[in-house]
């Protein structure tokens, strides 16, 4: 396992949408594996393989720093959100934009479709915090931020805000997906 270096808005990658995941091999097992340390060492709970510059449609979750009880540790590949229940706001921030937060809605349940690092194929249902993190790293599979989920005048303030926030602006002890 190794820790990667998370990029950061304004890098090309996070802005495209990744590409499927066909080969469950060491190589995606290693690539998971260092994931999970990845976010750990940086206090997140998910992570998607393009904030580390991998585009390629895998992400982990761990909220069980913000619910002990439903988070877990999960990794999934190439995820599908295949329905979608309920509404709630919630505060969100993004290892690959430190120091950046605001609430955004999502649906509060999803179904998920998505394979594990053997290539099993699962549908799970999921809600709260795990619902939550799961949505936010699946958009990065596609170039979504989560900015880009707020309107476009509460957007440009967060973006303005961003560009003008010194170095150490990531420093709140709040997990950030």
């Amino acid at each position: 396992m190794a820790r990667r270096a998370i990029i950061t808005l304004g890098h090309p990658t996070l802005k495209r949408r990744a590409e499927a995941v066909e080969a469950f091999d060491e190589d995606l097992r290693t690539l998971i594996a260092d994931l999970f340390e990845t976010m750990a060492e940086a206090r997140g709970i998910g992570l998607a393989a393009p904030q580390v510059d991998v585009s390629r449609r895998v992400i982990v979750v761990d909220p069980r720093a913000v619910d002990p009880e439903k988070g877990r540790a999960l990794a999934l590949v190439n995820p599908e959100i295949v329905a979608y229940a309920g509404s709630t706001v919630f505060e969100e921030g993004c290892l690959s934009i430190p120091g950046l937060y605001t609430d955004v809605r999502r649906p509060e349940q999803v179904t998920v479709r998505y394979a594990d690092e053997t290539g099993t194929v699962r549908e799970e249902v999921f809600d709260g915090i795990m619902a939550r993190v799961i949505q936010h790293e699946r958009d990065h599979l596609d170039g979504v931020l989560f900015p880009d989920r707020v309107s476009s005048l509460r957007r440009a303030w967060l973006l303005r805000r961003y560009a003008s926030a010194p170095a150490d602006a990531g420093s709140k002890h709040v997990p950030a997906l």
